[in-house]
């Protein structure tokens, strides 16, 4: 079976004290992958077409159109010339979310409301976690140095972002990794969806700094904790604080920072 997460491609490597060798590296796939909903184009990610079935599960949870995996009656998942179609069929139940997103795609098509539609959004109140979660800073140390183990992708090509969900003694459970961090850390949502293991139960660790899209998809989906190992920005913080999401950033296998 291919693999459709990596290739190989040939390079020059050129050394600072002169002389050049030819190479073969393996490089991460980046694609498009067209997302259907009950027929409805959704949207096209850039993405490493690789667990797709858990990246459209996790999209679906963290954009709201689902709460649950369940919700999702079928996936098909095909490839074409120009990339990749996931074609995902909801329950009835769960149908409405994206028939009301494909109503406000037409009104924003002209742009004249966009903007105010784009900033409501972005505004709109996050689901307040009524008991976030305390970890031991060493658990976060001990899943940090467990996590290059984790990134088979990235040890091959050193291109790609991983999102790990670990138990509160710091053992990961799942981990996922794609080109973009955002589709990493939705293959990983979906990955819990599917296989049962609660989003609440651990915390997330990303190899990304830390943007307030990915605080909102960990709430969403109903995590408690978040940590990262590059800084976050200062709606990211925002956003956690107004969620009650416990955030560690700029983590280390020997230090890190607790948001207040």
């Amino acid at each position: 079976m291919p693999d459709t997460a990596a290739r190989h491609a040939q390079f020059t490597e050129i050394f600072a004290n002169s002389g050049s060798a030819a190479i073969t590296r393996e490089i991460p796939v980046e694609a498009p992958v067209a997302l259907e909903f009950n027929g409805i184009a959704y949207a096209v990610m850039m993405a490493t077409p690789a667990d797709l079935s858990d990246f459209v599960t996790g999209f679906a949870i963290t954009e709201q159109l689902v709460a649950r995996a369940d919700e999702i009656e079928d996936i098909d998942i095909a490839e074409t010339d120009k990339g990749w179609i996931v074609r995902v069929m909801l329950a009835p139940r769960a149908a409405a979310p994206v028939l009301e997103r494909a109503r406000r795609r037409v009104s924003e098509s002209s742009c004249g409301l966009c903007g105010i539609e784009n900033l409501e959004q972005i505004a709109r109140p996050l689901p307040r976690i009524a008991d976030p979660l305390d970890i031991d800073p060493q658990a976060i140390f001990a899943a940090l140095g467990a996590l290059r183990e984790a990134q088979h992708l990235g040890r091959r090509t050193a291109a790609v972002h991983a999102a790990a969900f670990c138990d509160i003694a710091g053992r990961i459970l799942e981990s996922r990794e794609d080109v973009g961090r955002h589709n990493a850390l939705d293959k990983l949502i979906g990955a819990l969806a599917r296989t049962g293991i609660p989003a609440a139960d651990g915390f997330f660790l990303l190899t990304a700094r830390c943007s307030y899209e990915l605080v909102e998809k960990t709430v969403v989906a109903g995590g408690r904790a978040l940590a990262t190992i590059s800084a976050p920005t200062t709606l990211a913080i925002d956003r956690a604080r107004q969620a009650g999401l416990a955030l560690h950033v700029l983590t280390r296998e020997d230090s890190l920072l607790r948001v207040m």
